[in-house]
């Protein structure tokens, strides 16, 4: 199966809890260690723009507070903050094989 890489426009259109679901699939099949540790990275700017100022510093200690942050991040005014970040990973490198 050919790898399908949308345009921004056509990702735009997708709800962010798909965008997210999308972007982190395809970062699983591409082994890219890189972009879940920047997602990791940005949940907690995310986050501070949402209102929730405290968790904007990133801090080792909260890794674990993070994981479980990771897997609701398409989720609300989190997984809207960090829609930027999904739309511009997946017109880079496409949607996951099977969607």
């Amino acid at each position: 199966m050919t790898d399908v890489t949308p345009g921004e426009a056509e990702l735009e259109k997708m709800p962010t809890s798909d965008l997210h679901d999308a972007a982190v699939k395809r970062a699983r099949e591409r082994r890219d260690v890189g972009f879940m540790w920047e997602l990791l990275r940005a949940i907690p700017a995310a986050a501070a723009t949402t209102g929730d100022v405290d968790r904007a510093e990133f801090d080792m200690f909260h890794v674990l507070s993070l994981l479980e942050e990771y897997r609701n991040a398409g989720e609300g005014e989190l997984g809207e903050a960090l829609r930027p970040m999904y739309v511009s990973y997946l017109t880079e490198h496409g949607l996951p094989a099977g969607d």
